[in-house]
């Protein structure tokens, strides 16, 4: 039997955190900044976690990662 391949677009873009769940970046922080408060930015540097509904779909991309 073959190796699975893993999306690369998707193993780009998701980590998994220490519990096992799924971590992502925090939208909204690649362009247009100016207009964003500083008390914004500093929320935005945080991790956002992929909610549960799409978990089960994401790891389909990633067959090796969890």
């Amino acid at each position: 039997m073959p190796k699975m391949k893993t999306k690369r677009a998707a193993a780009k873009r998701f980590r998994a955190s220490g519990s096992g769940r799924i971590r992502r970046a925090t939208a909204g922080k690649s362009h247009m900044m100016t207009g964003k408060s500083a008390n914004r930015l500093r929320g935005l540097r945080k991790n956002g976690m992929v909610d549960p509904a799409d978990e089960k779909r994401i790891k389909l991309l990633l067959p090796y990662e969890f």
